[in-house]
């Protein structure tokens, strides 16, 4: 009870700035567009500043178990494969939408949320582990859900979507910044004084502006529509990912850190990108809207709940 109190007394300011900028949209009424601002600012520079300063001193850093890959995506693959069963089978949905609803049980908030939290609760020493999960995550998981819709849709696959999906990832920030810092580091090159100064001052102010920004998109989201699988995608998210994920890593016999630092993500809230998905195909909006927020608001407590219960140690 004492190790749950003090993991839920250090997550709890990380998730009372995401009702921050719940608050400051959803009933202090800031535009859309401040949201969208900080956002953009955090994920495309916040955020890649401290990744790359991390991984720049990648000579420095601990071992990584690749098989953490096995145990994270194997248990996305397995949980999306459910997801859809459950979908057609409780909610009659048809094949792009159990898609979309499978996805909504394997993407989460990996970046705004997963990083910040990873910082507190099991230090920094898990970042690589994060940071190698990031590099992989959305190629994986959007080419999968990619995948079964066009199958839902044509009974055929092409390249074509998934090449677009990998250009994407190449260019996407986040991922940019986690393989250009680890050539850096790899190459064994210093960073100057004063640049490296000013990559930690950008990666001091990427947890509190991430968590605002996230609170604020959220903060656009109802939570009444299709609750009934919105609350089932919760679950789905919050409890079975979770538990999947640590089986498998057991079964691989990974390390603690590995094993704590995936089971982490794997029991963070839904992923906006989720919604993203679901207007792309025209499906479930209103669900997913609703799923967004309410397991963010659980993950406050389910989150450190996991977190006791896998032996995670704060720093």
């Amino acid at each position: 009870m004492q190790a749950f109190a003090r993991i839920l007394a250090l997550t709890a300011p990380l998730f009372l700035l995401v009702g921050l900028g719940f608050a400051l949209t959803h009933w202090g009424k800031w535009p859309r567009s401040i949201a969208d601002a900080l956002t953009r600012f955090a994920f495309s520079v916040a955020i890649p500043a401290l990744l790359f300063r991390l991984m720049s001193d990648f000579s420095r850093l601990p071992p990584v178990d690749a098989r953490l890959l096995i145990a994270y995506f194997g248990a996305c693959l397995l949980v999306f494969v459910l997801g859809r069963l459950l979908a057609a089978r409780l909610f009659r949905l048809d094949g792009v939408a159990q898609s979309v609803f499978g996805l909504g049980g394997i993407f989460a908030n990996n970046v705004l949320l997963g990083i910040p939290l990873a910082k507190v609760t099991l230090g920094e020493s898990s970042l690589p582990v994060i940071s190698l999960v990031l590099v992989f995550n959305s190629l994986t998981l959007w080419t999968l859900v990619t995948a079964s819709v066009e199958w839902a849709r044509h009974r055929s696959l092409s390249w074509s979507g998934y090449l677009q999906a990998a250009k994407a990832v190449l260019a996407n920030p986040v991922v940019a910044s986690i393989l250009i810092g680890t050539a850096w580091g790899i190459a064994a090159l210093p960073l100057p004084a004063f640049v490296d100064a000013t990559l930690k001052l950008m990666g001091d102010a990427a947890v509190p502006l991430s968590l605002i920004a996230l609170g604020m998109g959220l903060g656009e989201y109802g939570i009444r529509e299709g609750w009934r699988i919105s609350a089932t995608m919760t679950f789905i998210k919050l409890a079975l990912q979770p538990a999947v994920v640590w089986l498998l890593a057991r079964a691989l016999a990974l390390p603690s850190l590995e094993t704590q630092a995936i089971v982490m993500l794997a029991s963070l809230p839904v992923g906006v990108n989720v919604y993203l998905m679901s207007r792309q195909f025209d499906t479930l909006g209103g669900p997913v809207a609703a799923s967004l927020v309410l397991s963010t608001a659980l993950a406050a407590v389910t989150t450190p709940l996991i977190l006791t219960l896998i032996g995670a140690t704060p720093p």
